[in-house]
């Protein structure tokens, strides 16, 4: 369990917080490209690590990310015009371009003040179909990260942005919990477990497929210089076979999800204390089916989610919507993976206190994500960078594979860090483990 102080500091997410200054020191998503559509188009109003900015395209099609309130009399950006290659503020007409230079000042003609003051701009890039910024020091701003799904096709990938009011470390840890896997997302997860349920275990697309039906899989994570790999090992159905799967952890708050077919690139990116915005990047070597994944996510009923707002719906006015009645042949009572992660991680309330909870053995993976946060937070509060600021992880993925008992995991995977004769075979780990 967390002590409640740590639990605060690794919680709190706003400006000065130790959590919301490591957080600064990475390149963060802070919407889809498609949000702001083309040149010209409605400004966006985005909150990130407590902060409320505003995000434009202004006429050349360049992206500007601009704190949200004009830096006259405070009226908010996000109703403004964008026209002209700038955001004009609708209460004194100040213009401002995407790097935050005052372009006009109707009712001021001091030219030299319009080159003295500046509304306050952070860097962006625009990657794989999101807009990224970075809310650090200007001194301290990294090399931007790449992933994998940088480099795939544009019909060969789909991103889902899905706003859930519940603190990111819930939805976090879940990412990282390989044991409720197989429980909450049974219907899709676990082939069988009651007599005529209906499965989607087969599907190719589904992330929660699990290789085998183990809910008590033996963990191993391994630090790197991203910040770690684990491993899940779970019985392949008898002989010298174990099934392996390795999901890695990205600081600060990323992780790869393997499917058969695709692989799931999560960003949990705090929009506040108590809000999170979740980024599903879905990438693979053929066209997607956005209709198909969105409804493999539990989102194609406009009840909990909708494209217009990427709000999720669900509150407790109706028990967020469960089917007691359906629960007979359903799990949960709701429809796909991320409406059960977003609902499970809501019901714990938007900020909960760990100190409360009993930890064992199937948490490796969860106890290990607090471990590498805190850690960051004490080298940032000491002057240092937080572990895997600038590191390329476009090489990193999550396999899923059948492998001889003898197989030492860390093979299966890019080091990044880990030298090649450390760890134990996953024999050694098993044997460890009983």
């Amino acid at each position: 369990m967390l002590r409640p102080s740590d639990n605060e500091r690794i919680c709190r997410v706003g400006a000065g917080t130790p959590m919301g200054e490591v957080f600064r020191r990475y390149w963060l998503p802070v919407c889809v490209s498609t949000q702001i559509p083309k040149p010209d188009c409605d400004p966006l109003r985005v909150s990130l690590l407590g902060e409320r900015l505003v995000v434009f395209r202004d006429t050349n099609g360049k992206v500007g990310v601009l704190d949200e309130l004009c830096p006259h009399r405070g009226a908010s950006l996000a109703i403004g015009r964008v026209e002209e290659c700038g955001i004009r503020c609708l209460y004194h007409g100040w213009k401002f371009a995407v790097d935050g230079t005052i372009l006009d000042t109707p009712n001021n003609n001091d030219e030299s003040f319009r080159k003295r003051v500046k509304a306050t701009a952070y860097p962006v890039r625009e990657e794989g179909g999101l807009v990224w910024t970075c809310l650090g020091p200007a001194e301290k701003i990294p090399a931007f990260t790449r992933y994998a799904f940088m480099d795939a096709a544009d019909e060969h990938r789909i991103i889902v942005r899905v706003n859930t009011k519940a603190n990111y470390l819930q939805l976090l840890e879940g990412g990282f919990d390989s044991s409720h896997v197989g429980i909450l997302h049974s219907n899709v997860a676990r082939p069988g477990w009651i007599e005529n349920a209906v499965s989607q275990s087969t599907d190719e697309t589904n992330p929660a497929a699990l290789a085998v039906d183990d809910n008590a899989p033996t963990l191993d994570p391994e630090n790197t210089d991203f910040g770690f790999y684990y491993a899940a090992f779970r019985q392949a159905g008898g002989g010298d076979t174990i099934n392996v799967r390795v999901v890695p952890f990205i600081m600060p708050s990323t992780r790869i999800i393997p499917a058969p077919s695709l692989y799931f690139t999560v960003f949990e990116t705090p929009a506040d204390d108590e809000t999170t915005s979740t980024y599903l990047v879905i990438h693979g070597t053929a066209p997607i089916d956005r209709a198909k994944m969105i409804a493999l996510m539990g989102l194609s009923d406009r009840r909990y989610w909708s494209e217009d707002d990427c709000d999720f719906k669900a509150t407790w006015a109706d028990r967020f919507g469960q089917d007691r009645q359906r629960m007979r042949e359903n799990w949960t009572g709701f429809s796909g993976v991320e409406q059960e992660d977003a609902i499970i991680a809501m019901s714990m309330g938007p900020l909960f206190d760990r100190s409360k909870e009993h930890l064992v053995p199937a948490d490796r993976a969860v106890v290990r994500v607090r471990q590498r946060l805190l850690e960051a937070a004490r080298v940032v509060e000491q002057g240092g960078d937080p572990v895997g600021v600038g590191v390329d992880v476009a090489d990193v993925g999550a396999p899923d594979v059948n492998v001889a008992q003898d197989t030492n995991w860390r093979t299966l995977v890019p080091h990044h860090g880990i030298p090649t004769t450390k760890g134990q075979t996953v024999r050694e780990l098993l044997r460890l483990a009983s």
